[in-house]
């Protein structure tokens, strides 16, 4: 499933992050292939916001529909 299906309160697990440069930021945000995070807040066509320990990170809606995920 990729991360725009998400549904707020769901625990998800990244299992892939297409774009080079996009997962190179992400992992300098703690947020790799691979992490445990909380989907805190999910807006219908727009991003998703993402919380994992005390940190939140929003991610646009386009960018979400190509991060694949899996719900632990």
């Amino acid at each position: 499933m990729v991360l725009a299906q998400v549904k707020k309160g769901q625990n998800l697990k990244i299992l892939s992050i297409p774009n080079d440069l996009i997962r190179a930021q992400a992992i300098r945000l703690g947020i790799g292939e691979g992490s445990v995070v909380t989907c805190a807040e999910q807006i219908p066509a727009g991003p998703v916001v993402l919380r994992k320990n005390r940190q939140e990170v929003a991610i646009g809606h386009g960018l979400a529909k190509e991060i694949l995920v899996e719900i632990v």
